[in-house]
């Protein structure tokens, strides 16, 4: 990046981060990104950033980096912080490592006072705000949908000690459409309270009434509200010296008209069980208004009931239909019935979600690698609410560190820190209690895998079934239904018969055929179910299974079919072993992937943070 231009590095890429990133890059700068999601990653580096609606543009991006640590050699001159308030404390360690003499701060990002949360490491004189009057919608990974921008933006220095460094950005962004204003700090005081005040009026009525901006604006007992909301912070603003033109609320309630069809983003943090940056927005105004004995009764009322909200140990016993299905999927998912799903809420927990073909199975285990929550949904549904039910229940009810995707949906699944193939998640599942040599027979909905890991449980081959579906799941399921067998009673009905006849085609169509002629020929539902049996453990047979070391069975399969371990056990002359739990084997392994990944991480974070304090003793 030593080539003259302005080194910008950006950590942040929601809507705000993705819409700057673009227009610095547009305007000649080199741009650096941070992002430690795996999915928006690798997206970002094959397709680029895409904006779409007030702003189009494809943007392409040579520096996409998985960690901050990476970024410490490019000696930025920018370094853009586009975070939500509350991700602030867990970056700026490694953010440390970026300082130099000529390294500026730009927060952009929405608030009172949340330059505070940077000074704990970075010097006031360092920092420049932004304040921006655009927003968007993430429509994929690496799409943006630009809902609004009303210009201009306002940038500044939060002391005047960079008024050229600010300028400066905001001149770049000028110049592609991108209108910004260098503001001094006393003026740019009072544009983050305006903001901020804009924020505040609608956010926690959104959330709270689950309404986006315009059903809020267009209903007349709401449109009072948010004038009375405007109207409390704008007489503590005043108590602060904050002037603003007699006309101002008309203004702000003007400009709130122009707002999407959309939630705004505390809104969607709350609805989705997230944290919220209700403390640098309603909060803020109630704080300071009991600086000066100002009653703000409304923001008060809002900030509190958003933090109720939040708070982990309410919603879970909210009446009603959210509260209730949170419950009750708690209740169910919880493998520690003794123990009370709110010890895990201050316990660092890690989450891994299989998306197969069939079912997506979630796992969230602790520190320890010990689970303590399983779930199931098909995923071959359009009840979209379910997922997201069951996502709200781990996010409200156990603090998730670190996440990890595998299976067939993986890649088009961003709620997670990083995605791995099913053959490593399953292996790591297996090995974590069963280290060593080992074959792994993994059984799904869609395909039969053999996985054979070495002693050190490093996958070093693995083996599928041929493109047909014989053999697996939805074969089973299809084979089952013909032959009008409950497959619920499959296993114990096979466990009743003795016969060895087997079908002679694997080919679904065909197979159906046979069956029809077994059920003309007299065949008993114990003996068919039997030869079914046969049948798989003989298309397994066909694959590679290395003699002389364990074998174990996982996968959704075998977990409601048992009774194919002791065909197998025949057919292979040995004792092949089922996994506990063996549907959630995968996810399980994707757990312990995404605990490791995280340990790892804070590991290297920490080493780098020593050494870094070693060179500042040093230096003093």
């Amino acid at each position: 990046m030593d080539n003259g231009k302005i080194k910008v590095g950006i950590i942040g890429l929601g809507p705000v981060g993705m819409i700057l990133a673009t227009k610095l890059k547009e305007a000649g700068c080199e741009v650096a990104l941070c992002v430690r999601n795996e999915v928006k990653r690798n997206k970002i580096k094959s397709e680029g950033i895409i904006l779409e609606n007030v702003i189009e543009s494809v943007t392409h991006f040579d520096k996409v980096y998985p960690t901050i640590e990476e970024m410490a050699d490019l000696n930025l001159d920018y370094l853009v912080l586009a975070l939500k308030t509350y991700h602030v404390k867990d970056v700026l360690k490694s953010v440390q490592e970026l300082d130099s003499d000529k390294l500026s701060i730009i927060l952009a990002q929405n608030g009172i006072d949340v330059e505070e949360n940077v000074t704990k490491v970075f010097s006031e004189s360092k920092l420049i705000r932004m304040v921006v009057n655009y927003a968007g919608n993430m429509v994929t990974p690496n799409t943006v949908k630009v809902t609004f921008f009303i210009p201009p933006n306002y940038i500044g220095s939060i002391h005047d000690t960079r008024p050229d460094e600010s300028k400066l950005i905001a001149d770049l962004l000028s110049k592609v459409n991108l209108e910004t204003v260098h503001v001094d700090s006393f003026e740019l005081i009072k544009r983050v309270w305006e903001k901020t005040i804009l924020n505040s009026s609608l956010s926690a009525l959104c959330g709270v009434g689950r309404m986006t901006m315009a059903e809020a604006m267009n209903d007349p007992d709401t449109v009072e509200l948010i004038e009375r909301i405007i109207s409390e912070a704008v007489e503590v603003a005043e108590t602060e010296k904050i002037r603003y033109p007699d006309d101002f609320i008309r203004q702000c309630m003007r400009y709130l008209k122009k707002g999407g069809d959309h939630f705004p983003s505390l809104a969607l943090d709350l609805i989705n069980g997230r944290e919220t940056e209700i403390d640098y927005f309603n909060g803020k105004i109630v704080e300071y208004g009991r600086k000066h004995y100002i009653r703000t009764s409304l923001n008060l009322s809002f900030a509190n009931m958003v933090r109720a909200m939040t708070n982990k140990n309410i919603i879970s016993r909210v009446p009603g239909a959210a509260g209730d299905v949170i419950r009750r999927i708690l209740d169910k998912g919880i493998v520690n019935k003794i123990s009370s799903p709110s010890a895990y809420k201050n316990v660092e927990c890690f989450l891994g979600i299989d998306l197969g073909s069939s079912f997506s199975k979630f796992t969230v285990i602790d520190s320890n690698g010990i689970p303590l929550f399983r779930y199931f949904l098909p995923t071959l549904s359009n009840d979209k609410q379910s997922f997201k039910n069951v996502m709200q229940t781990i996010a409200t009810n156990f603090k998730i560190k670190y996440s990890c995707a595998t299976g067939y949906g993986r890649k088009h699944f961003t709620d997670t820190d990083m995605v791995k193939t099913e053959i490593n998640c399953g292996a790591t599942g297996v090995s974590f209690n069963h280290p060593g040599e080992k074959n792994i027979i993994d059984m799904g909905g869609e395909d039969i895998k053999i996985i054979r890991c070495d002693k050190d449980n490093n996958v070093v081959n693995f083996y599928m079934n041929d493109k047909c579906a014989a053999g697996t799941g939805s074969f089973l399921v299809e084979i089952a239904d013909r032959a009008n067998i409950n497959i619920l009673e499959m296993n114990q009905l096979a466990s009743l018969s003795t016969h060895d006849k087997e079908l002679n085609s694997f080919c679904t169509v065909f197979a159906k055929t046979e069956i029809m002629n077994w059920m003309f020929d007299g065949m008993s539902l114990e003996d068919i179910s039997r030869g079914i049996y046969i049948s798989i453990a003989n298309k397994i047979a066909k694959m590679r299974l290395d003699p002389g070391i364990p074998t174990y069975m996982i996968g959704g399969v075998i977990t409601h079919h048992p009774y194919l371990k002791n065909i197998l056990n025949d057919k292979f002359n040995k004792d092949i072993k089922i996994i506990d739990s063996p549907q959630y084997v995968v996810s399980f392994g994707a757990a312990i992937i995404a605990m490791n990944t995280y340990k790892r991480e804070l590991k290297r974070s920490e080493k780098s943070s020593e050494e870094v304090d070693k060179i500042l003793s040093a230096q003093d």
